[in-house]
């Protein structure tokens, strides 16, 4: 991909890359290996501050822990164009895995991950399609309502 075209995209989408998000704990925020890198959970925060917190079914609106997935993908982008030094290795986004905080009767966990799917998309195109699995927490880290992990395929 074109990492010109790519942050052009997110200007035209009236966005910007957060600035590349740093581990909260022991771990990396991305690691490239074999033709894939892998985005370490990321979980929505902007300025250092969680965004969305609680849990959905009981304090969280979906549109608000949609709008959070969303911006954890931004953040996963920004991790992972640190990682490669740009995003001109991206090849595609290959899996999305979205975790929501709810409550056990909690069921609309697609819409949840939607947010993150679709910021993914709009920015990527074709190459933000991607896999897709959404489940339920009873906790996420910080509290958070919602946690992305981002693969992708790379060029060496």
């Amino acid at each position: 991909m074109d990492d010109a075209a790519i942050l052009a995209r997110l200007t035209e989408l009236g966005s910007e890359l957060p600035p590349a998000p740093r581990a909260l704990a022991a771990y990396v925020p991305c690691v490239v290996h074999g033709g894939f890198a892998w985005v370490a959970g990321q979980i929505p925060m902007v300025d250092g501050v969680l965004v969305v917190s609680g849990r959905l079914g009981e304090t969280v609106r979906v549109e608000d822990a949609a709008a959070g997935a969303g911006r954890a993908a931004l953040q996963a982008l920004s991790a992972l164009r640190e990682a490669l030094g740009s995003f001109d290795r991206l090849e595609r986004i290959v899996k999305v895995d979205v975790f929501v905080a709810s409550t056990p009767d909690f069921v609309d966990h697609p819409k949840v991950a939607n947010g993150a799917s679709e910021m993914l998309v709009d920015v990527l195109g074709e190459a933000g399609r991607h896999a897709r699995a959404a489940v339920a927490s009873p906790s996420l880290p910080l509290g958070s309502a919602v946690e992305v992990v981002v693969t992708a395929a790379v060029r060496p």
